[in-house]
């Protein structure tokens, strides 16, 4: 079993990083269909994630893709969520995680599938004239916008207590969020999110860590493959479109979250 992890999960790392995700929405299942045990599975994902963040996000620098100082504002309250979400996990039947985990993966899905057209801003707005001290202009390769920390902060720590539960990173789950609600451009979005993911997962990785939950001697096997396939993945993504591999890959999120269900009820 371990030949086959070590394969599929070099070819989740190239996916992942492709797309500026963590990777955990693959990691975490893949790990699950091959008998792991769900806390197990899930701490070992978030070590996989910050390796493929950090291999990720070597590329994606030279591409200015990554705004550095938005990246760790916005990691502040995920960061904070993501401990606690690591600690808390603990008390959570194996069930009730995989529902969780279910259901990310499907609106993770819809969201790539079906994008809204209109980017609300709920956190963010383009209009200088509404700045106050708690609004935060960004200027960063060629784009202004500004986001209402106010806004951001409660909302980011909520996404980062959920992901670290159910061990992923919530790429999936933060860059539509930061496109949508905070008005962040989408290139600079998927960039940023590549470096912050690591960070939320260092965060929950603590926190399975204090409990225990980490199986060492099999994260540090997968540590290399899973580094390369996110060298891979990045380089390969700074020079194609991603739009209609959006599209599929959302479809593919589908299909992770059903044969998820249908293995850990047992119908499969």
């Amino acid at each position: 079993m371990s030949l086959i992890l070590v394969v599929v999960l070099f070819l989740a790392a190239l996916v992942a990083s492709f797309f500026g995700i963590g990777g955990g929405v693959l990691y975490t299942p893949i790990q699950l269909w091959l008998g792991v045990p769900f806390n197990e599975a899930a701490s070992t994902s978030l070590l996989l994630i910050l390796i493929t963040s950090f291999s990720a996000t070597t590329v994606f620098r030279h591409e200015h893709r990554v705004d550095w100082k938005l990246a760790f504002m916005l990691e502040i309250p995920t960061t904070a969520g993501a401990f606690t979400g690591g600690i808390l996990s603990g008390f959570f039947s194996s069930n009730l995680l995989t529902g969780i985990l279910i259901f990310l993966l499907l609106v993770s899905a819809f969201l790539m599938i079906r994008p809204p057209v209109k980017q609300y801003a709920l956190c963010g707005i383009r209009d200088a004239g509404r700045k106050s001290i708690l609004m935060w202009k960004r200027e960063w390769n060629g784009s202004v916008y500004y986001l209402n920390l106010a806004c951001v902060f409660p909302i980011m720590f909520l996404v980062g207590t959920t992901i670290s539960i159910v061990g992923i990173s919530g790429g999936v789950v933060k860059i539509p969020i930061m496109v949508l609600l905070f008005g962040i451009p989408m290139p600079i979005a998927i960039g940023s999110s590549a470096f912050m993911v690591g960070l939320t997962a260092l965060a929950g990785l603590l926190g399975h860590a204090s409990i225990g939950h980490v199986n060492w001697h099999t994260a540090l096997l997968l540590a290399l493959p899973v580094f390369i396939g996110a060298q891979i993945g990045s380089r390969v993504s700074v020079h194609i479109k991603t739009r209609n591999i959006k599209h599929l890959y959302g479809w593919f999120l589908v299909l992770i979250a059903v044969i998820t269900f249908l293995r850990v009820w047992k119908f499969i």
